[in-house]
């Protein structure tokens, strides 16, 4: 007994230190968030959590109230739940608050990139400079090319006179168009000088990008376990197999033999090979780059599409505003014609349309705004109340049930209004309240502050131009008019665009 005594104390003493290390045994100081540790010693309550992020944090705050500090994985996370208290997040200097650090975890682990400093800086001065104001001419430019290519093809050519019906699954029809529209525009096209002739380039580049679409979907579907870090050893092995892919097809090398590629993507390999990285981690980055891009254009393409073709009267009035914009511009589409040329001016002349876009993100774009807490600081709240968060937890927003679908905010919050984000007189609308007090954050689909999505014009411009030749080119139809709208597939949450648990079939032809 005399030799065991020392082992089992020895043990004990193992087994509490262990448990303190999982957070078994923080408590709530003063002045501190509700605490709510979880029933499982690390994990916390991640498991829920997974299972349906939203319902879980709306019995947290039923629970605790607007600010509480959960256990997930083995950090802290306080969430903020009041949305007239997002500023005190959104604004706070990146020496207290920064996502720097998480985002710099995730996309290594995500796609085997090792992030050089300044990585943030350099994207958004390269975006600021492309993906807007007078940089957004020319990929309006690009992308309406592409896009015509893709969606005329699929119905025959642009010069054949074919009216027939062809069916598809529009969730698979809008994602494959606009991913390979997007990924097309940004990372350039096949020259005709290697192919012989722009007819054999032109099929390059749509076989080259269905290729590529078809490899990204089954990525995209591995994608939250794997950001989660739970894919079982064979689907680990699968998504290794699909890194390996994109780093290969989006090589450096192979980018560079592409005639217009976007200043964005020209600039990204330059700024890495002027700051020495090597030629395997720009692949890599590259696959970021296209997975940033494009993996939320395309679910929200279809859920854009899908509101419209389900409430008429929003049809009728974006329908009505496209012709108009043709009007305009003298532009008529007639079988024989030039085709449309869809500049940046005439998608700024669309309020109706930027309406719908703007009401289509609120209902499903759900993302989780994250920051690591750098130092022990204090937030005080809305409502007067301050509370003190400790340096190594993470402060986190989910704008999608603290404002998003808040009736108070939203009225009816979970139907499509199309002209929600319209005033009387056909403006703009950004006057939303909670509690009689104004929202500076009312929708946030991109994000806030320093982590905004540096690429939302861009991607706003996608997802119009594409309705825009959708109603300008096609007639279509759901083929089941009365089949219910899918639900959101709740495994998503927190990364971006949502997709739907099921397709839905659709059918489409040449207006002319």
């Amino acid at each position: 007994m005399g030799f065991l005594l020392p082992i089992l104390l020895a043990l004990l003493a193992s087994v509490l230190g262990g448990f303190y290390f999982l957070g078994a045994f923080r408590q709530r100081r003063p002045g501190e968030p509700p605490l709510d540790r979880g029933p499982i010693p690390w994990l916390g309550h991640v498991l829920e959590f997974r299972r349906d992020t939203a319902m879980f944090l709306e019995r947290m705050k039923r629970k605790h109230g607007d600010i509480f500090t959960i256990q997930l994985g083995g950090f802290y996370f306080t969430f903020l739940m009041d949305p007239l208290s997002f500023g005190m997040v959104v604004k706070e200097a990146r020496a207290k608050l920064d996502f720097t650090k998480f985002a710099q975890q995730l996309v290594q682990k995500v796609f085997g990139y090792h992030s050089m400093e300044n990585d943030h800086k350099f994207l958004q001065m390269s975006s600021n400079k492309h993906l807007m104001g007078d940089g957004l001419v020319v990929m309006t430019q690009a992308m309406m090319s592409n896009l015509q290519n893709l969606m005329l093809h699929s119905v025959g050519t642009e010069h054949d006179n074919n009216k027939t019906w062809n069916e598809d699954g529009l969730f698979n029809y809008s994602y494959n168009i606009v991913f390979r529209a997007g990924y097309l525009a940004l990372f350039g096209n096949e020259t005709p000088k290697s192919t012989g002739s722009l007819e054999k380039a032109k099929e390059v580049d749509r076989e080259e990008s269905q290729e590529l679409f078809r490899e990204f979907r089954k990525y995209d579907q591995l994608f939250p376990n794997l950001a989660y870090g739970v894919l079982p050893p064979g689907e680990k092995r699968e998504a290794e197999r699909l890194k390996r892919l994109f780093w290969n097809m989006l090589s450096v090398q192979k980018v560079r033999t592409k005639e217009n590629i976007s200043g964005w993507v020209r600039e990204q390999q330059q700024v890495r090979e002027e700051h020495g990285m090597e030629d395997f981690m720009q692949d890599r980055y590259m696959f970021l780059l296209l997975w940033a891009s494009q993996g939320n254009t395309g679910p929200a393409a279809f859920w854009l599409l899908l509101y419209l073709m389900k409430h008429p009267e929003a049809m009728k009035a974006v329908q009505g505003e496209v012709e108009e914009v043709l009007k305009e511009t003298d532009q008529e589409v007639k079988h024989g014609g030039p085709l449309v040329d869809l500049t940046r001016d005439m998608l700024l002349k669309t309020p109706i349309l930027d309406s719908a876009v703007e009401e289509t993100l609120r209902l499903t774009a759900a993302p989780v705004l994250i920051r690591a807490v750098l130092q022990d600081m204090s937030f005080k709240m809305a409502d007067g109340n301050e509370y003190r968060i400790r340096e190594g937890d993470r402060v986190a927003l989910f704008p999608y049930t603290a404002v998003h679908i808040d009736p108070e905010v939203h009225p009816d919050p979970l139907t499509f209004k199309y002209d929600r984000f319209l005033t009387p007189e056909g403006g703009k609308k950004t006057d939303f309240y909670k509690g009689g007090k104004k929202l500076k954050y009312y929708n946030m689909p991109w994000g806030a502050g320093i982590t905004m999505c540096p690429g939302r014009f861009f991607a706003t411009n996608e997802l119009k131009q594409f309705v825009f030749l959708m109603l300008t080119y096609f007639d279509f139809e759901l083929k089941n008019p009365d089949e219910k709208i899918p639900d959101i597939d709740i495994k998503r949450w927190g990364f971006g665009s949502m997709q739907p648990t099921k397709d839905i079939q659709f059918r489409y032809r040449l207006r002319f």
